[in-house]
């Protein structure tokens, strides 16, 4: 086995860290995974201390350190890597984009437990009042979003949840996006703007149990916080079969 020798190597502040997965994404040789939520270094060998995932990491929980550490070993990297490829998470490292079955998880009661519920007189209808729906293209004045309440739901959220148009779309204005695939940045400016001028009475984020889904959240709290509009902010988390696993809301207060 190869002997320790004194090497830049990163560090994560796991206090920093809230699991968003950028990190892993910027790692080429796989060394960072997000475990239990959060951002781990699994093998020093696997790191090269380029430090691509420093410059990632949105909240700074990333940095150097020279300490001692196994040499980086570039056939381990590919035996890691070829792994992965073997159905272990995507390359965001997010333990959200896990290939697995919810069909094998359920067993044979699979087909019954996932048919849409109906009502007695037909099918679910549609309880869509506005299009489109993806953040991006809405106008910021379209004149439905006038003191109208705001469903703000991750992409992922509507195919989870069954009932996703009868829990949470009736009686709001739906705007759609991906905190992970998308611009936060963009998404939290243009919200902050329509917030301010449309002055929504509230504001429900519907998001998966991801952790870099927990960006919508954030992007929302900071969009109420730089419009500086009173509103109750409501924060919804769905496990991947569409149950709530946290409901909770916040009201805001502004002079």
């Amino acid at each position: 086995m190869p002997e320790k020798v004194m090497r830049k190597i990163i560090q994560i502040d796991k206090d920093k860290c809230d699991g968003c997965g950028q990190c892993a994404d910027a790692c080429h040789e796989g060394a960072i995974r997000i475990i239990d939520g959060k951002a781990r270094l699994v093998s020093d060998s696997y790191c090269d201390g380029l430090g691509d995932c420093i410059g990632e990491c949105p909240l700074g929980a990333i940095s150097f350190v020279e300490r001692e550490a196994m040499p980086y070993d570039e056939e381990a990297v590919k035996r890691n890597m070829e792994a992965k490829k073997q159905g272990a998470p995507l390359p965001c490292g997010c333990p959200g984009t896990m290939a697995r079955s919810l069909r094998d998880e359920q067993g044979s009661d699979w087909e019954s437990s996932c048919q849409v519920q109906v009502t007695p007189t037909g099918p679910a209808h549609s309880e869509l009042s506005n299009w489109p729906v993806q953040l991006r293209l809405v106008p910021e004045n379209a004149p439905y979003l006038k003191g109208a309440d705001i469903l703000l739901s991750s992409d992922c959220s509507a195919a989870a949840s069954p009932d996703f148009h009868n829990r949470f779309v009736r009686g709001r204005v739906l705007l759609m996006g991906c905190p992970k695939l998308d611009d936060p940045d963009y998404y939290r400016e243009k919200l902050a703007r329509m917030i301010r001028v449309n002055e929504p009475p509230s504001i429900t984020v519907v998001r998966m149990e991801v952790p870099c889904c927990g960006g919508l959240v954030r992007l929302a709290e900071a969009a109420v916080e730089e419009a500086k509009v009173s509103v109750t902010l409501r924060s919804v988390t769905l496990d991947v079969r569409g149950g709530i696993i946290e409901d909770q809301s916040v009201k805001y207060r502004f002079q």
